[in-house]
């Protein structure tokens, strides 16, 4: 009945924002590589557990989404 793992476990690492790592003082709403890798293929904005965004970073970058969706640089669903 009892769990006798070799190994102890280890917690997993903290994920950093990919955009403090990158110095950037505002997401551009025009750079559609970055902000295509926070959707899911079903174009919907992952949330920040998932992407390990920051929270400042994560509400420019739901502003970003939203803008590019806009003036149709980004679908609003997937086909």
């Amino acid at each position: 009945m009892e769990k006798n793992n070799a190994r102890p476990q280890r917690k997993p690492r903290r994920k950093v924002c990919m955009f403090c790592v990158d110095r950037a003082e505002k997401i551009d709403y025009k750079d559609i590589a970055k902000l295509r890798k926070c959707m899911t293929d079903r174009a919907k904005i992952l949330p920040r557990r998932v992407t390990g965004t920051c929270a400042f970073h994560q509400r420019e970058l739901t502003t970003a989404i939203k803008r590019a969706r806009h003036i149709a640089l980004l679908p609003y669903t997937a086909d």
